[in-house]
């Protein structure tokens, strides 16, 4: 195997125990018993709201205003002019797991110790959830939007000035380039590329990387024209049906 340059190669039969002890050996859970920790620095003119918990090492810049009931949790980075809406949360744990198969527990929880960061001019809706990375950064963009009760999975990188419906949700390591739309209660898979420009309407399935420039619909999702005129044909077939027996 080689290894990259300046880089270290650990060898072991168990990659995710191994990388589970040293994530709590180099990043240790930090517990925080005060609303807004001694750690956390925040700007000039930003405004927080009562029952607002603010963790370690967070920052929070200048001129936000973080409604009641919001948490950022450690390591959160937010930029200037940010507004967050009530029970929101940022920075949670990634959701991430090791199927184990000779061990009473099923399913062993990798420690997440990525940070997340919100860029300036950012709004978030209420009801968000945005997880940290689990050893890199969650990111979002610019300008970019969110509705109520929408999703961010662990690692996602969403571009500058995107506007996100309700419900919407992304899974983890989704890459998202700029002004993307995305229609309420859209899903998307991990692992995906969705470029620039991008529109994808409602209740749509993205299980694949979606080139810019182009509006998309369905499950799975599609050109968003061609599935318009497969619909179409589908109303049809009733008539069709008819037709074809009454040739008989």
């Amino acid at each position: 195997v080689e290894c990259p340059k300046g880089k270290a190669l650990l060898i072991t039969k168990d990659p995710a125990g191994s990388y589970i002890k040293l994530v709590k050996h180099f990043c240790p859970f930090e517990p925080s018993h005060k609303m807004i920790s001694d750690t956390a620095e925040i700007g000039e003119g930003t405004i927080i709201m009562p029952n607002v918990f603010i963790g370690n090492h967070c920052k929070i810049g200048k001129n936000c205003i973080i409604h009641p009931g919001v948490v950022i949790y450690d390591r959160t980075y937010i930029g200037d002019n940010v507004i967050i809406q009530s029970n929101s949360v940022i920075g949670g744990d990634a959701f991430y797991f090791n199927k184990r198969s000779n061990e009473d527990l099923l399913y062993m929880k990798l420690e997440s110790c990525g940070r997340t960061f919100i860029e300036d001019h950012v709004e978030i809706g209420a009801c968000c959830t945005i997880d940290k990375g689990v050893s890199g950064d969650t990111i979002i963009g610019r300008g970019t939007k969110f509705d109520n009760f929408i999703h961010i999975g662990h690692g996602t990188i969403i571009g500058q000035n995107c506007l996100f419906a309700a419900q919407v949700g992304v899974a983890g390591k989704v890459t998202i380039g700029n002004n993307v739309l995305l229609y309420g209660q859209v899903g998307v898979s991990k692992d995906l590329v969705i470029e620039s420009n991008t529109v994808v309407l409602a209740k749509s399935g993205v299980g694949k990387s979606l080139p810019g420039g182009k509006v998309w619909f369905g499950i799975p999702v599609q050109d968003a024209k061609d599935k318009m005129e497969e619909l179409v044909w589908v109303k049809r077939i009733p008539e069709l049906w008819d037709r074809m027996r009454g040739d008989y």
